[in-house]
């Protein structure tokens, strides 16, 4: 109770304000949910003049690309959807230029362009091409005592019986030897050299425990004499595992990887003498 004093100097007793009940059994009603936030206001994208347009970055370019799409698609005016064709035009015509400086680049810089390395013209393509045959076959030829391929089979694998002759025309042209597995008859190989499919062709380092795929299930005889040329070079220590697309030839080129040097972290060149010249120079 409260003890108040009127006007007229007589006293009054008042109760105290209701309270909320709280405890175990009462609790306090949730507030009414949020009616749904209305969306922004529509906003016209400013859109500067095409000479500064054309100091902006192209993210940045996209970004308004983007937002006057969205204008001129809520809108619906022909002034919206014409300055977002403008747009649209200007990024055209900055990819065309682009296109134009790169083909200038390329005649500048040879060795920057494909077809320094890579001829479009069809006798150029087949000199070339009888080039990297020469090349790849005079190196698995010198590899005959070094590596054998093993095919692995079933009796019940028609595969393997389109695939042998395959690998018996490699041994034909390579002069190496070439032997057939039959997991039926010899189950334990099927774990040991982890094969789970017919016919599987495997590289195999003889005196060594270096082995290496070459072939799940049919392939032609190119992609098998090119697989095969690429994985024993692997395993000679030829070349490394960022290579292994260098086709014949085509090391220190274009083609090669790491023709101009380490492209990877982890690569222990990364590190050494080959970067000195892009480091920065020590002041004095």
């Amino acid at each position: 109770m409260v003890l108040q004093v009127s006007a007229t100097g007589q006293a009054r007793t008042e109760a105290p304000a209701a309270t909320p009940r709280q405890g175990y059994w009462w609790y306090q009603a949730p507030p009414p949910p949020r009616p749904p936030e209305t969306p922004d206001d529509l906003v016209k994208p400013e859109i500067p003049p095409m000479a500064q347009l054309a100091t902006w970055t192209p993210p940045r370019i996209r970004k308004l690309i983007e937002q006057q799409r969205d204008y001129a698609a809520t809108v619906l005016t022909v002034d919206a959807v014409a300055d977002f064709w403008r747009l649209q035009d200007f990024a055209r015509r900055k990819a065309r230029a682009f296109a134009g400086v790169t083909q200038l680049a390329m005649l500048q810089h040879p060795e920057l362009n494909s077809k320094s390395a890579n001829p479009m013209v069809g006798d150029a393509r087949a000199d070339l091409t009888a080039q990297k045959d020469a090349i790849r076959r005079g190196y698995l030829r010198g590899k005959a005592n070094e590596f054998a391929l093993v095919m692995f089979s079933r009796s019940t694998c028609g595969y393997c019986r389109v695939q042998w002759p395959i690998v018996q025309r490699f041994q034909e042209e390579m002069g190496w030897q070439v032997t057939l597995m039959d997991l039926d008859r010899r189950p334990d190989l099927a774990a040991r050299y982890g094969v789970e499919i017919t016919p599987t062709t495997m590289l195999i380092r003889r005196n060594s425990t270096q082995r290496m795929t070459v072939a799940s299930g049919v392939e032609t005889y190119p992609n098998l004499a090119q697989m095969t040329y690429q994985a024993t070079r692997l395993l000679s220590d030829d070349i490394r595992p960022e290579q292994f697309m260098t086709g014949p030839g085509e090391d220190d080129g274009f083609f090669d990887a790491l023709g101009n040097g380490p492209v990877s972290a982890s690569d222990p060149r990364a590190l050494g003498g080959d970067l000195v010249g892009l480091q920065p120079e020590p002041q004095k």
